[in-house]
């Protein structure tokens, strides 16, 4: 739902932005047109500029100067792969039926705003081919004025098409149908639209409406700004000479004859509120000029309009910093032994303890994904050393025996903080984050509910396949995931991983058995896994335990190992 939430922001600022250039334009309602519509014209632009953008690049620009402290107090491996892996992917951690409504909701909307952009933008786009097709097909017109000019029965009222080089487009007859003043008025009234580029500043709020084209605000905004242009047209005709009844009869003229533009960026003659305009011209009230204090309120509104999200990303940087720990999180006591290969006295086991943790026989990219929450076979190194030294299960540092004790009892995530200063501080390790989208299984919780019990408080938790098939004692749903993980996907690519959505935070017992695998030693074991897996797997995981595994697609995350050593001595 976050886009969704960043949407609303967007919009309550835009409209917030909105209201401030509405009430900027009162106080400006007796000076010059022109200056209104670029305040309207602002506010239309800032829908299309997040004001979250600026906030991120000041809280960039703030965290270069908090860098060097920072640095001095935690090491680089901290600031890169120290918030959980599952922290941003959120529908990861939500129960199934909040899961699908968070699916759901966006996907509906997401459509009913394509449809309303899709008919919009085609609407206009038969106009404009309407109006291509009658320019083909019109006849040029030789006035003594800088810019083409094309006379056609088609053309509604006079009014300037194009966006690069624009066309003056008049209907034909027209000089038959004005006086030489008014057609002068007319002409001039044009190419005050072509010096002003009104077509595209129209053509940037036409994109606006496109865009929000479910919010009334930029509708509004869109008669405003046409009022605004045509009126700063009208001043400006006056102020070149044109005499006021004659400009005004020229335009009721054309109000008799023809219609209005059929496309909002085609500047014409007769939008805007036609009997203002007539009562504006008639009165011929000279707009004032912007004294000094109007310019310097103006700036100072543009200013902080920019500096505002700006410094409030600067201020929010170290605000963030400040949550983390002064200190490095780090046990009292740690003992990092290399094991070797002839000398494994078990398979790998990891014993969490309320004031440590004990690892026996694992490999290094299991201490890394206990440190990290993240699945061992999704950890690896671009450096072809580290791999075949440490990642290879025939390298020559790849089993450990760590045993680790802080000074007070500690709950479990802290232990994996201080499982990954350890990491920095002994193996000299150095990783970076990479997120992939790939096709995953999701655990969801089936129709039904689990078909499990709590596990036993103060057991060691454990998950294995074992004879009997998928073994979990006092297992925390995201183990079990994991544990899926390396053979639903492969063992040694994992290229569909598991991930839990079942929103379930408690440990648990349960088996899920492997049918067919009860006899025939090893190979009939390994043959049954392969089949069940290709199978019966999912049906049997509903069956047995209540869940769902459910094909998507998703982001998944992988540790990339940039640097590791041999560990320091104890």
């Amino acid at each position: 739902m976050m886009p969704l939430q960043s949407l609303a922001n967007h919009l309550w600022q835009s409209t917030l932005f909105a209201a401030v250039a509405g009430l900027l334009t009162l106080v400006l309602r007796k000076n010059r047109a022109q200056t209104r519509y670029w305040l309207w014209l602002a506010a239309s632009v800032k829908f299309l500029i997040p004001f979250s953008i600026l906030v991120v690049a000041g809280s960039h620009f703030a965290r270069h100067t908090a860098t060097a402290m920072e640095q001095s107090l935690l090491p680089s491996v901290i600031e890169q792969v120290s918030q959980p892996f599952a922290a941003p992917v959120t529908l990861m951690n939500m129960p199934a039926a909040q899961t699908s409504s968070a699916i759901w909701i966006p996907a509906i909307l997401c459509a009913v705003w394509a449809i309303g952009f899709v008919t919009l933008a085609f609407s206009w786009w038969l106009r404009w081919r309407s109006l291509r097709a009658a320019l083909r097909t019109s006849s040029p017109l030789h006035l003594p004025i800088d810019i083409e000019v094309a006379t056609s029965p088609a053309f509604a009222e006079p009014g300037v098409f194009g966006l690069r080089r624009p066309v003056l487009l008049l209907p034909a007859g027209i000089t038959n149908s004005l006086t030489p003043l008014q057609l002068e008025a007319i002409l001039a009234h044009e190419l005050c639209h072509v010096r002003r580029r009104d077509n595209l500043t129209t053509a940037i709020h036409m994109t606006v409406e496109a865009v929000f084209w479910f919010h009334p605000l930029v509708w509004w905004l869109g008669a405003r700004l046409m009022d605004e242009r045509e009126r700063a047209c009208d001043e400006e005709v006056l102020l070149l000479g044109s005499e006021p009844q004659v400009y005004a009869e020229g335009i009721l003229k054309i109000c008799e004859l023809y219609l209005e533009s059929p496309l909002p960026c085609v500047s014409g003659v007769t939008g805007a509120n036609l009997r203002k305009r007539i009562e504006a011209i008639m009165t011929h009230h000279i707009a004032l000029r912007l004294n000094f204090a109007k310019k310097l309120a103006l700036v100072t509104a543009g200013v902080a309009a920019l500096a505002v999200p700006i410094v409030v990303g600067m201020l929010s940087a170290p605000a963030i910093g400040a949550q983390q720990p002064v200190a490095k999180l780090e046990f009292e006591v740690a003992s990092v032994s290399p094991v070797q290969r002839d000398k494994l006295s078990g398979p790998g086991r990891v014993r969490y303890n309320p004031q440590g943790v004990d690892l026996s026989n694992v490999p290094l990219g299991w201490v890394i994904g206990e440190a990290y929450g993240v699945v061992y076979n999704r950890i690896s190194s671009l450096d072809r050393r580290i791999s075949e030294k440490y990642f290879s299960p025939a390298g020559t540092d790849y089993f450990f025996d760590i045993a680790a004790k802080a000074g007070r009892p500690v709950p479990r995530e802290e232990i994996r903080l201080m499982l990954q200063t350890l990491l920095a501080d002994r193996f000299s390790l150095v990783a970076h984050r990479e997120r992939k989208v790939q096709p995953v299984y999701k655990l969801v919780v089936g129709r039904s509910g689990p078909k499990f019990q709590e596990g036993e408080a103060g057991r060691e938790p454990m998950c294995s396949l074992g004879l009997e098939g998928f073994v979990c004692r006092n297992a925390e749903m995201p183990r079990f995931a994991a544990l899926l993980s390396q053979y639903l996907g492969g063992q040694a690519d994992a290229n569909r991983p598991v991930m839990d959505s079942t929103g379930l935070t408690g440990s648990y017992d349960f088996t899920l058995r492997l049918r067919g695998g009860e006899a025939g030693g090893e190979a009939g074991r390994k043959a049954a896994l392969v089949e069940w897996l290709s199978s019966d797997v999912f049906s049997d995981i509903e069956k047995q335990l209540g869940l769902r595994l459910e094909a998507d697609k998703g982001p998944v995350d992988y540790l990339v190992v940039d640097h590791v050593e041999k560990p320091s001595g104890n």
